[in-house]
């Protein structure tokens, strides 16, 4: 785990490396960090190092990448690119370090104009590896033929060896792209891009259109490698503990000693400016059994300036804020409280991270004659901000919001390294200054200072208002479109097939032949470095933390390096509840935040929420009990994360919210349902393999089937319904009373406090919030209880979906059982050896692997964007067959164990670590119970992997769930029948 002391004076040796010229340094206290430009002297390079005390090191190369069509070159150049370079000729490198490292990140990113290679390690040894790897396939990709076919597309016959059987298009990238567009957002944003630019790269889909991918050829991959894959093109960028002169010698010795200057200048021109508005209408698919009516989604977007002029990316973030920032904001509240549509549109908000910036905004659940309504709703809204202007404590109340997020320390996703490098990463690819952009505190004391003018906002609204480069975006829900797309590529299918001469079919046999071959060579992996067992630390380190009461109310609290910010969570024991107050659990940890609360409105609180704290959430956490999942353990949390002088104000809001919470606002309270389901349907693609997943696992235990019926696909279809039947008001006042009767129940149980913030203020800090939170506690009520269940199901989802999303689940154990630690061994060894060459290599899936959760006792295998269904599952079960029938590879077992280790080990932000022990602890997974699991999976043998599999994996009935859509479904009609899967619709 990793502790920064953000307070200490960040180390500023900034020595270049002898081929590397530094061409300027700067220290930002507000980060603890101090961060050099370099530029390398012959190819012209660019390095960007943040020296800090964390010892977990992050390595970035960008490369700017400029498509000019929708074939997505780049995104299939950064597959091709890892599957084996000059110096590790092997087949899937990329994925084969993933096995032989203790990394903290790995991964690639195709954005819409740069393709980056970032990795993690707090491990010295294993951050080199990874960087000779990295290195090689970045500048010395060998971009076999065979891999474009594999990671971009081909052509194969459905019966490889048939030239009768029909044609099919194939590739991991060509079903990626299916899935991601399947997404509502997803095509929103492409659509507006391609109206907003009409000349840049940002007019074509950089991930790759479908329908465009299968006409990029090798030659073109090639050519786009050659003349965007070079030094002069490339941006490196690191963070943390190692001398930004050692990282040049690396980069001097394993690429840019052997590259010549690249006299190509590749970048983002200037858009071409309309001179008027524009207005336009598409359409996305919607499935035949859904009503069209009220799926309308309506945009307003505006092409702003340049995203590397600093005062006027703070000025369109700033703009943005007072307008959309929270219900209480003008714009957001026109359009969350307008009858035009039932939510904001997912749209709404700034995008910056491209050459010129995009402010949009709008509503979806509308109608396609409500445009010019929208239309006239945002534009007037923007004038009675010219003409009105915004308090200045709203204003104010912005600009403590960026001041918030640019303090607080994150980690808990991405390392914080990379989070620092990503922020300062688009700046750079256009040749702007990303170092303002990490010391904002300058910058922001300048437009805090220019606010004091009550015209200034008045007149950044002003010009968005005659900004006419304006597009007026409605996309119309269409039943049939997916039909027809399908037809299309069938009928392109089709005359390909036609068109092809004997050799040409015989070249795709092969093609396939060759592919399948290699697909399953064995390959030594032997030249490829690797971290072993030996590398990994002893044990998990222990968090100190100390336990004291106020009045009351126990708390426990944590001194960690959180930069100037408190967290603070409220813990209350989730009570006895009904199946039907269960049902609405969701909807009321959704509105617990979001209400009036005593004397304010909802939009009062708004307002304080958004002066005192950077957000303030409520969610329930449960888990089983370590030795029994049947047994339950809950707890609503109210959370949230202030600036240390706002502490005081930051815990009256947490009470005031829980106890003087109101539920007469019945508007309000159907607008957030609507907002809701709109999110929730529209992440459905996004986060397929999870809902299958949940699905599949929903009877496994009563936790599982919460978890399905709150938050899976069973709770989106309840929503939907809970949405349409709270039209009625007498039904929304009945539903505002039992959220009510939920929350008297929630007032009635007991509670503890949890507060983290830098170890030298706590004292003090405990001191300010003692009359606050003193006796704030109760006796408590009778808690929560759930029956138990154990139970096989199994269904068929339709979605609106293009690919497919698969699912088995098995019966284990919880997290205390000694088999638990083998089953998440099992899980990533068959992921290694066989599912990922199975599902993703030749099946065509973007992803696809297993777990074992041993919250809930379930073991589950899981495909991702799967142009395939009946085969994968197949694929589930020749997995285990092939566990029991192959005997276990003693390299495989290590790097199994090694992958489970490091994602135990894996560092989070300070606070994030502080939380996760904190519940951790009130779960009953105390440190000697953590550290007994990590020793456990480090003592896992061959023989224990085979026990497991035919233990709980061989001849087990296993739950089913599939996410595909409504064309399948019918397709494999007889098939869902004879499975015994019950067909599913939300």
């Amino acid at each position: 785990m990793t502790q920064v002391n953000i307070a200490a004076q960040a180390p500023v040796n900034s020595a270049a490396f002898s081929s590397f010229e530094l061409l300027s340094n700067e220290d930002v206290p507000a980060l603890g960090v101090s961060i050099a430009e370099y530029r390398h002297r012959k190819t012209g390079a660019s390095h960007y190092h943040i020296v800090s005390d964390n010892p977990e090191n992050v390595f970035l190369v960008a490369l700017r990448t400029v498509p000019k069509d929708s074939t997505g070159v780049a995104h299939i150049l950064e597959h091709t690119a890892l599957c084996g370079s000059e110096k590790y000729p092997v087949r899937d490198p990329f994925f084969m370090m993933i096995r032989r490292s203790l990394n903290s990140f790995m991964n690639a990113f195709t954005s819409s104009d740069w393709t980056a290679y970032p990795f993690a390690s707090s491990n010295r040894k294993d951050f080199e590896n990874l960087l000779q790897v990295y290195m090689d396939a970045v500048f010395f990709s060998r971009l076999d033929p065979l891999d474009f076919a594999q990671e971009g597309h081909r052509l194969e016959f459905k019966d490889p060896t048939d030239p009768n059987s029909d044609l099919e298009f194939k590739g991991v990238v060509f079903n990626e792209m299916k899935g991601a567009m399947s997404s509502v957002p997803s095509q929103l944003w492409q659509t507006l891009c391609k109206y907003l630019f009409p000349s840049t790269t940002y007019h074509y889909n950089s991930g790759g259109d479908p329908e465009a991918i299968p006409d990029l050829s090798y030659d073109q991959l090639k050519s786009f490698y050659q003349s965007h894959y070079h030094p002069s093109n490339a941006i490196f960028m690191t963070f943390g503990d190692i001398p930004a002169a050692e990282h040049q010698a690396r980069f001097e010795e394993l690429a840019l000693d052997r590259f010549e200057p690249q006299n190509t200048r590749i970048a983002v021109e200037d858009e071409k400016r309309y001179h008027a508005p524009l207005r336009v209408q598409e359409s996305y698919p919607l499935p035949p059994s859904e009503d069209t009516n009220n799926k309308t989604h309506v945009v307003v977007a505006w092409l702003l300036g340049k995203s590397t002029e600093l005062e006027t990316q703070l000025e369109a973030q700033l703009l943005a804020g007072v307008l959309l920032d929270n219900s209480a904001s003008p714009l957001m509240h026109a359009l969350e409280t307008t009858a035009l549509g039932s939510a904001p549109s997912p749209m709404c908000g700034i995008e910056d991270s491209m050459r010129e910036m995009v402010f949009a905004c709008g509503v979806e659940g509308s109608n396609v004659d409500s445009r010019d309504d929208v239309e006239n709703l945002i534009l007037d809204t923007l004038k009675h901000v010219i003409e009105n202007g915004i308090p200045k404590e709203d204003v104010d109340a912005v600009l403590h919001q960026l001041e918030l997020r640019q303090r607080e320390i994150g980690g808990d996703g991405y390392p914080y390294g990379l989070q620092l490098i990503l922020t300062a990463l688009d700046s750079a690819t256009h040749r702007g200054n990303p170092i303002e952009l990490l010391n904002l505190d300058p910058a922001l004391q300048a437009i805090r200072a220019k606010t004091a003018n009550p015209d200034y906002i008045k007149g950044l609204a002003q010009n968005l208002l005659d900004n006419p480069h304006r597009v007026t975006l409605v996309m119309s829900p269409d039943q049939d479109i997916q039909a027809r797309v399908e037809k299309a590529e069938i009928t392109r299918l089709s005359a390909l097939k036609e068109a092809l001469s004997t050799e040409q079919r015989q070249h795709i046999i092969d093609q396939a032949a060759a592919l399948a071959a290699r697909q399953t060579m064995e390959e030594d992996e032997s030249i490829l470095p690797k971290v072993t067992l030996d590398d990994v630390p002893l044990d998990t380190p222990a968090l100190h933390f100390d336990t004291a009461q106020f009045g009351n109310l126990p708390y426990t609290q944590y001194g960690r390096g959180t930069n100037g910010l408190v967290y603070q969570q409220l813990l209350v024991s989730l009570p006895e509840l009904t199946e039907h107050e269960l049902s609405l659990l969701s909807i009321y940890t959704l509105v617990a935040t979001e209400l009036g609360i005593g004397e304010q409105s909802y939009l009062q609180v708004q307002a304080r929420q958004s002066q005192v704290c950077g957000g303030i959430s409520a969610y329930t956490t449960m888990r089983g009990g370590i030795n029994d999942e049947q047994d339950i353990q809950a707890y609503l949390v109210l959370s949230s994360k202030a600036l240390l002088r706002n502490a005081e104000d930051q815990a009256q809001l947490m009470r005031d919210t829980f106890e003087q919470l109101r539920f007469d606002e019945h508007e309000r309270l159907q607008e957030l349902i609507a907002q809701l389901k709109g999110r929730r349907e529209s992440a459905i693609t996004g986060n397929g393999h999870g809902l299958a997943m949940s699905a599949a696992s929903a009877g496994m235990s009563p936790i599982a089937k919460v978890n399905e019926d709150l938050g899976g696909l069973s709770g989106i279809r309840h929503l939907k319904q809970l949405a349409k039947g709270i039209e009625d008001s007498n039904a929304l006042a009945s539903l505002a009373d039992e959220l009510s009767a939920i929350h008297q129940k929630m007032l009635a149980s007991s509670r503890e406090l949890l507060i983290i913030a830098e170890d030298h203020h706590l004292e003090d800090l405990c001191a300010e919030l003692a009359p606050i939170w003193q006796d704030f506690n109760t006796s408590g009520s009778k808690g929560f209880e759930l029956p138990a269940l154990r139970t096989t199901n199994k269904s068929f989802w339709v979605a609106s979906s293009q690919v497919n999303f698969c699912a088995k689940a098995y019966p284990t154990v919880p997290s205390g059982h000694p088999d638990a630690p083998v089953l998440t061994v099992l899980a990533v060894y068959l992921r290694n050896g066989f599912l990922h060459r199975a599902i993703r290599e030749q099946g065509g899936a973007y992803g696809g692997g297993a777990s074992q959760d041993s919250n809930i006792a379930a073991f589950r295998f899981y495909s991702y964007r799967d142009p395939r269904l009946q085969e994968t599952l197949s694929d589930f079960d020749k997995s285990i067959s092939w566990m029991l029938q192959t005997a276990v590879s003693a390299k495989g077992l290590e790097e199994a164990v090694l992958g489970v280790v490091g994602s135990i080990d894996k560092p989070g932000s300070p606070a994030g670590e502080a939380k996760q022990d904190y519940h951790s602890n009130v779960f009953g997974r105390t440190l000697a119970e953590r550290r007994q699991f990590r020793q456990r999976v480090l003592a896992v043998k061959e023989e224990d992997l085979l026990r497991v599999c035919e233990l709980y994996l061989s001849n087990a009935e296993a739950s089913i769930a599939v996410v595909s859509n409504e064309s399948k479904a019918d397709a494999l009609a007889e098939w869902i029948v004879k499975e015994g899967m019950t067909i599913q619709r939300l």
